[in-house]
C-alpha cells in the first residue's frame, strides 16, 4: 500500500552536542524499515521526471520499485547500471536541487528521499553482500585516466565495463581525489571511498599513485610510449584562490583546501600526526558555500569557537541547507552582509584579528542577483587566530602547462565539447572541476562518463575524432 505521508522518513543523527566533538558520521542511515516505508512514497510516475533531474540517469523509480519491496539487493543492481560510486552519491549528492527537485511528491509535500534510498542500498550491499564485482572480458584497448577523483572513477568504470584496461594516474599517496582530502570523514568516511575505489579495482582498473602527469609523465608519453589509446583528463579544480588583502601571508591563515587536506588526508587532527596544524581558538572562515561549511565543522571539531563571514545574506547561501542547518546545530556562528578588509598580526607574524566591513545588496541585476555594496563607515576588527579563505578554487594549471595544444579559458578550465569531453587534442578528453571549475561530485561523475562513451566511439572507430 502506497505510503501518502507529505513528510520524509527522518534521517537519524548523531545528536549536536556529541557530534561536535567528533569526527565520525553525522547521519546514521535508515534502518529495513524505514527505507522501505520511505520507498512506498514513490509514486512511480509515468513520465519519470526525477531521472531527468539525475546527471547520471540512475533508473531511480526502478531501485525505489525493488526497495519497496524489500529486495535491496536488486535495487543496488539497478544503482550500478548508470553509478559508480551510489555510496558516495548517497552521502554528497545535492539531490535537493537536483533528482529530488523533480519529484511529483515535491508539489504537495516533501520529495521521496531519492539520496537516502540511494545510501542505504549502497550500504546495504556493502555490509551483506560477500560477491566480487565481475571483470569483463577484455576488448584489447587501453585507455588512461588522469585524476581519481568522482569524473576520473567514474570515466574509468565505464570504460572497464566495456573491456578496456584502464589505468588511473593519481598524484597523492591515495586514490580518491576530493572525495578523500576534501570532504570531511564525518560526511563521507574514508572507508566507503576505498570499497568503491576497491569495486573498480575488482573490475580490472589499475591505479597508480604519486604520479604527476605533467612533471612525473606527459600526455604526449601516455599516447606514445605507453599505447593508451585516448586519454581523459579528471585532473580537478585544486588550485585555491584568496582575496588578496593585506595579511594573507600571516601565520595562521589557511586555503580550505590545505586546512581540509591537513585534516581529511594526512589526519593532522591525531596527537601523533607528522603533519600538524594549527587548533586555533576563534576560527573565522571566509565563503558560504559546502567547502567553507566543511572546514568551519571541522574547526569546531578541533575544539574552536568558529564563526563563519559571507557577503551575503543567509538566502544567498550556496551551501546545502542540510549542510548549513548542521553547522548551525554545532554550534557554528554566522556573520551575514560581511567582507574582509584586512588580516592583522602580531610581532611575531601570527594571526590576531580580521578588519571586516558591513555590506548591504543592490537592486538585483538582470541575472536576477544582487551585487553586496560597502556601508561606509561600517569598518570593524573581530578578534581570530585562525583565518581559513574558503572562496572558491581554479583547475590545476600544471597539465595546461606542460601540454602542447590543449587549449584552456582564460580562468585555467580545459576547453571540451559538452557532448563528448573532447579537447583540441585527438584522443584527449576531459571533463569535471578540470573544465568547469569546482563543481558538484555528481555533475563530475557525469562528465565522465560522457567522455567514456566518446572515448569508446573513438577507439572503436564508431565515431567522430
Amino acid at each position: 500500500m502506497p505510503n501518502m505521508s507529505l513528510t520524509k522518513n527522518e534521517m537519524p543523527l548523531q545528536a549536536a552536542d556529541i557530534r561536535n566533538k567528533n569526527f565520525l558520521e553525522v547521519s546514521l542511515g535508515y534502518t529495513k524499515e524505514q527505507a522501505i516505508d520511505e520507498a512506498k512514497r514513490c509514486l512511480n510516475c509515468k513520465h519519470k521526471p526525477c531521472i531527468g533531474g539525475c546527471p547520471v540517469q540512475i533508473d531511480i523509480p526502478a531501485f525505489i520499485e525493488e526497495m519497496a519491496e524489500g529486495n535491496f539487493e536488486a535495487a543496488y543492481e539497478v544503482i550500478t547500471r548508470s553509478s559508480s560510486l551510489p555510496a558516495v552519491c548517497g552521502r554528497v549528492c545535492p539531490q535537493e536541487s537536483q533528482c529530488e527537485q523533480k519529484c511529483v511528491r515535491g508539489i504537495k509535500g516533501e520529495p521521496v528521499a531519492i539520496g537516502r534510498l540511494e545510501r542505504f542500498a549502497a550500504d546495504y550491499h556493502n555490509a551483506n553482500s560477500m560477491e566480487k564485482a565481475v571483470k569483463p572480458t577484455p576488448n584489447g584497448h587501453k585507455a588512461a585516466v588522469i585524476g581519481s577523483g568522482p569524473s576520473g572513477l567514474a570515466c574509468a568504470g565505464d570504460l572497464a565495463k566495456k573491456g578496456y584496461a584502464v589505468t588511473v594516474f593519481e598524484a597523492l599517496h591515495l586514490a580518491g581525489g576530493v572525495l578523500v582530502y576534501g570532504i570531511p570523514e564525518f560526511r563521507l568516511p574514508k572507508a566507503i571511498v576505498q570499497k568503491e575505489i576497491n569495486t573498480l579495482k575488482e573490475l580490472g582498473v589499475k591505479i597508480d599513485t604519486n604520479v604527476i602527469v605533467g612533471k612525473t609523465l606527459s600526455i604526449e608519453e601516455l599516447k606514445e610510449e605507453y599505447g593508451f589509446e585516448a586519454v581523459f583528463i579528471g585532473s580537478g579544480a585544486g588550485l585555491p584562490r584568496f582575496m588578496n588583502i593585506p595579511g594573507e601571508n600571516l601565520k595562521g591563515v589557511y586555503s580550505a583546501n590545505e586546512f581540509l587536506t591537513r585534516v581529511n588526508l594526512m589526519k593532522a587532527n591525531h596527537a601523533d600526526s607528522t603533519t600538524p596544524i594549527q587548533k586555533g581558538k576563534k576560527v573565522t572562515v571566509v565563503g558560504g558555500g559546502n567547502v567553507a561549511m566543511d572546514a568551519a565543522r571541522c574547526a569546531k571539531r578541533l575544539g574552536a569557537e568558529v564563526t563563519i563571514i559571507y557577503r551575503r545574506t543567509e538566502k544567498e547561501l550556496p551551501a546545502r541547507l542540510e549542510e548549513v542547518e548542521h553547522a548551525k546545530e554545532e554550534g557554528i556562528e554566522f556573520l551575514f552582509l560581511t567582507n574582509p578588509l584586512e588580516i592583522k598580526g602580531d610581532t611575531n607574524g601570527w594571526v590576531t584579528a580580521l578588519r571586516c566591513q558591513e555590506m548591504t545588496l543592490s537592486t538585483p541585476d538582470e541575472s536576477g542577483r544582487a551585487k553586496p555594496i560597502p556601508l561606509d563607515g561600517s569598518e570593524f576588527d573581530k578578534e581570530t587566530d585562525c583565518v581559513i579563505m574558503s572562496i572558491g578554487t581554479s583547475p590545476n594549471p600544471l597539465i595546461k602547462s606542460s601540454t602542447k595544444g590543449l587549449e584552456t579559458q582564460r580562468w585555467g578550465g580545459i576547453i571540451a565539447e559538452e557532448t563528448t569531453g573532447l579537447t583540441s587534442l585527438e584522443g584527449v578528453y576531459a571533463g569535471g572541476d578540470a573544465v568547469t571549475g569546482a563543481a558538484t561530485v555528481i555533475l563530475a561523475m557525469g562528465a565522465g562518463k560522457t567522455a567514456a562513451a566518446a572515448m569508446d566511439q573513438y577507439i572503436m572507430g564508431k565515431g567522430k575524432l
